[in-house]
């Protein structure tokens, strides 16, 4: 008779302040013999250093080493399948451990199913195996929490775009919203701000990085220098208010 196989936990550990995690994650996190986590070559990676502190140290550290960041490589390299390739292999890193029969707790910052890193092992592996997910707060809502402001009221409609999105694209949708948060900003911010104020919104438009964590900073977008924008980076504009 087999041994039974292993559970795959995908857990949000939420947007950088290892308090913001759920009591449900932690459980999880703190039963699990392995945990993976994604990360760049020698750094320990964000969802990691979230939940450090909370480890055993008998559980088994999985790290899943990013081919490539933000870096920019010279063709043929393809980014789309450099990305692909690690998620095939690192899916069957971890099918490995599942299949002996060890739990895995593959831990992502913010929500695994909201731009979360978790998704993609997830479609490759929830077919296989008994597969949960627990959710966790998610970077939009750090934000919106840190700059104490509310991001939608009442019947108002909220639109998360990808700063990555073309410019007339993004001016487009941010155009067409009550409320608008924009994400993924780094080398894209340029783009997104221009389009902010074409828009007239630079009044209603607020700026974060790095919310909730030890180095978040917090600048009024016009005085935000290009050159040091992360990708952990937010763009708000918050629905106009409504007085109940």
């Amino acid at each position: 008779m087999s041994a039974a196989k292993g559970r795959l936990f995908g857990l949000g550990v939420g947007p950088g302040d290892p308090e913001l995690i759920t009591v449900k994650a932690l459980r999880h996190l703190r039963e699990a013999p392995v945990v993976a986590y994604p990360a760049a070559k020698g750094k320990k990676g964000n969802a990691f250093t979230i939940v450090e502190e909370y480890l055993r140290d008998e559980q088994i550290r999985l790290p899943l080493i990013y081919p490539v960041t933000t870096e920019k490589l010279p063709p043929p390299f393809c980014y789309e399948t450099a990305l692909r390739n690690f998620y095939d292999d690192s899916a069957e890193e971890v099918a490995a451990h599942l299949q002996a029969g060890r739990d895995v707790a593959a831990i992502c910052e913010g929500d695994p199913f909201f731009y979360g890193s978790f998704m993609y092992l997830h479609d490759r592996l929830a077919d296989r195996f008994e597969t949960e997910v627990v959710p966790g707060v998610c970077s939009m809502l750090a934000c919106a929490s840190v700059l104490g402001a509310p991001l939608v009221y009442r019947n108002q409609t909220l639109t998360v775009l990808s700063g990555v999105l073309p410019e007339d694209e993004l001016r487009r949708r941010l155009g067409e919203t009550e409320a608008g948060v924009i994400m993924k900003l780094g080398t894209n911010f340029t783009k997104a701000r221009k389009v902010v104020q074409d828009l007239g919104l630079m009044d209603r438009a607020l700026y974060v990085e790095r919310a909730t964590m030890k180095n978040e900073r917090i600048v009024p977008l016009a005085e935000v220098s290009p050159d040091t924008v992360p990708y952990f980076a937010m763009i708000l504009v918050p629905g106009t208010r409504w007085e109940a």
